[in-house]
Formats: structure tokens, sequence, C-alpha cells
């Protein structure tokens, strides 16, 4: 390779049209997202054939300005990054797409990325851009030594996954190993459904995050059962959102999650409680016809939309589901001896998720890493980032690549 190491990552597996520039894998050119959160707001959720339309039209601009902003050309890049799913099929086609014909037109090398595992690498990501070095989470590509460094836990939390592998550098990249993940709803997903029963807008987590500090989170006992495998599945690929991840009966039951019964606990709460009619009330003051969709502009706004009660049981579900995320978490650190463990995802903002992470770790002595804000979110740096060990070692995608909706990371 007699280039810099210049990767241009393009990212459009949901609802953001990203591209970044990433020099080897562990700096920042450029990163540009154009989010379409104005146009998925009015529905509550990803309309996915919104979300394709506007990936058409962003994606020449998005990746122009990537260019620029990293002040390179075309000609200056060493490979061409894509993510190739898991993601909504009309979106990924659009990435997927565009991604070829510039390594097609520039004779360059394409490389294929699963929008998992570039979560995970958000995290090595900020850890090689701030050297840090009590963590040593330099990829395999940067560091020689990564190949006798421990393996590390991988909770990638968002609102399309929940997912826990078991990531370790092996020969020049990395391998995972799927160990635990939700046999129905996402967290996030969780997140913005009762954001959205509670009269807010899209996406409603930051929003269950800002206003669940002014409640009491014991208020409300919301609980999770331990998941049973059905002895009907064994060996079979179970009927889930997730169906080809793996099947259920061949993971540990102690480290499936479930977030579709807290929904409906948090349904039947605001039922009992009367609660429906100031839902209601709240969601036509955000969707009144002929206004405009928009959630609250501050926390100020916020608060004078909710009663304490509500205030209350906005803290006690986050409480929950956040509890729920470290319990699978840590047991599976402990069960498979990892001294470190990579938080990321979109889930991975949320501020009560972060602190209750960082002093659980303290606590066990083990090591905790986040990604940026930034890079919580779907990006394209990611993408770009884990594409470097991949290019180093030759893994290039063919003509044939499509977007595949239920990729698989991991076995």
């Amino acid at each position: 390779m007699g280039g810099r190491g210049l990767i241009l990552g393009i990212e459009s597996s949901c609802d953001e049209t990203a591209a970044a520039v990433v020099e080897r894998g562990a700096r920042t050119l450029s990163s540009v997202v154009a989010s379409q959160i104005a146009t998925h707001a009015r529905y509550g959720g990803v309309v996915p054939e919104l979300a394709s339309r506007e990936h058409l039209r962003a994606i020449v601009p998005v990746v122009r300005a990537a260019l620029g902003e990293a002040g390179v050309a075309l000609d200056d890049l060493d490979a061409i990054a894509v993510t190739a799913g898991p993601g909504l099929a009309g979106a990924l086609l659009v990435g997927v797409t565009y991604a070829k014909a510039l390594a097609y037109g520039q004779e360059l090398p394409l490389v294929a990325v699963n929008h998992l595992e570039g979560h995970i690498h958000a995290v090595l990501l900020h850890a090689l851009e701030t050297e840090t070095q009590d963590l040593r989470l330099a990829t395999p590509a940067q560091d020689d030594r990564a190949e006798d460094e421990e393996a590390a836990l991988a909770l990638v939390v968002s609102g399309g996954h929940t997912h826990l592998y078991l990531a370790r550098p092996e020969q020049g990249t990395w391998s995972y190993m799927l160990v635990g993940r939700t046999v129905d709803d996402a967290a996030g997903e969780a997140f913005d459904k009762v954001a959205k029963l509670l009269g807010f807008g899209y996406p409603g987590g930051p929003w269950i995050d800002a206003l669940a500090r002014y409640g009491n989170p014991r208020a409300v006992p919301f609980a999770f059962s331990q998941i049973k495998t059905k002895l009907h599945l064994a060996g079979k690929i179970p009927r889930t959102k997730g169906a080809r991840t793996a099947p259920i009966a061949a993971l540990d039951p102690h480290l499936l999650f479930s977030f579709s019964g807290i929904k409906t606990a948090v349904l039947r709460y605001v039922e009992l409680n009367d609660l429906r009619t100031e839902a209601q009330t709240r969601a036509s003051r955000l969707f009144a016809p002929g206004a405009v969709a928009r959630p609250p502009q501050s926390h100020e706004e916020a608060l004078e939309l909710c009663s304490q009660q509500v205030l209350d049981l906005i803290a006690s579900f986050q409480c929950a589901v956040v509890g729920d995320l470290m319990k699978k978490s840590f047991a599976a650190a402990e069960s498979l001896g990892a001294r470190r463990i990579l938080v990321t995802g979109g889930v991975a903002a949320n501020r009560e998720l972060r602190a209750r992470f960082s002093a659980e770790s303290a606590r066990r002595g083990l090591r905790t890493a986040f990604p940026t804000l930034a890079l919580s979110t779907d990006n394209a740096a990611m993408i770009a980032a884990a594409a470097w060990p991949r290019f180093l070692a030759g893994e290039f995608a063919d003509g044939a690549l499509s977007g595949d909706p239920s990729l698989v990371l991991g076995r």
C-alpha cells in the first residue's frame, strides 16, 4: 500500500445518510451525516420507503461534503467502504449501489462492513483518536501487541439492535461470537415506542433521557422475568425480528433480552391510572391537524406537558431498561472472563446508562468504554474504521455485493 490509508466510508442502513474519510482506521478527517428526523417525525418512526427516497437525494452531496471537509479527492483514496447490512433493504441498496459505482469508476477496492461491527469500531476509533492507553483498545492493524490482547465484551444497543458479542483480536482483524441478543424488540425501539405512547416526538430516546432525571426511578416497580428456552426451537431459527442471527436455543437464556413486555406494562399503567387522556392531549399539541409535527423544543416545554406521575413513570421505565442491560452485560463479562466492556449504539448516548455502567465497572475492577455522542448514532466514520483491518487483510467485496437486511455478525 503506497497511499495514506484513506478510506471513504458510506452508511445508509436506516434513516441517516452518512459519509466519512478516515485515515488508517485511526484518524477521522471528516464525518458528514444527513439526518431524516424531520421527514419521519410526523409518523412517529422510520418509514422505509421515505428513507430510501431521502438517501437517493442526499448520497451525492453528502459524499462530496465529506471529501471536501477532509480536503481530499477521489484519486487520493485507497478504498471505499460501505454498510452491507443489516438494515432496511431499500436504504442499504442506495449506499451499496453508489459505493460500487464509485469503486468501479475509480478502480478502488470495495470493503463491505457489517453495521454492528461498525458500531463496535466506533468505540475503538474514539479510543485510538484520544490515545486511551489504559484501555489498550488498539485494533490489530495498529498495534502488533493486539494479538495478545484479552477479548472484550461488546454491547450493541440501539433502535434496531440489542446484541452481546465477545470480540477477539484474531489474525490481523477481529472475530465476533454472539453470546446474547433480544428475542423481540430492541431497547432503543422500546424507548421510542414509550415516548410515542406518552405523546412525544421521534426519536423518543433523547426525551426519555432528558425527562427521567425529574422523576422517581423507584415509583413504578417494573421487572424483567427470565426468558425460558422453548423446546420446539431447539436447533431451529427463531421466529423473531433477528431470526437469522442465531437459534435462541444455542444461547444462554440468562443472556437473552426482551423489551416487548415492558412496553405493554407502560401501556397498562397509563390505562389503569387514567393517563391516557393526558397523553392524548399532549399528543394533540404535538401532532394537531395542520400543525407541524415537532417534539418539545426545550426541557421546560416538555416539563410543562408532564405531571409528576408521568415523570415518575418515565424515570422508572428508563431505570428498569438500563438495569436489565447492565445485569446481563456484566453477567456475560463474568462468565466469559472479559475484563473490558464496549458499550455502543444509539442508546449508549443515554446519560443514566453511561453513569451506571461506569460506576458498576469501577466497583468490579473492569474497564468500560463508550464512543463519543456523535459516534454513538449511525455514522460513516465507524464504517471506514471497521474496514481498515479488512482492507489490510485483502478482504474485498466483488461486483455481486448487495444489501442484506438480515446480515449476521459473528458465529
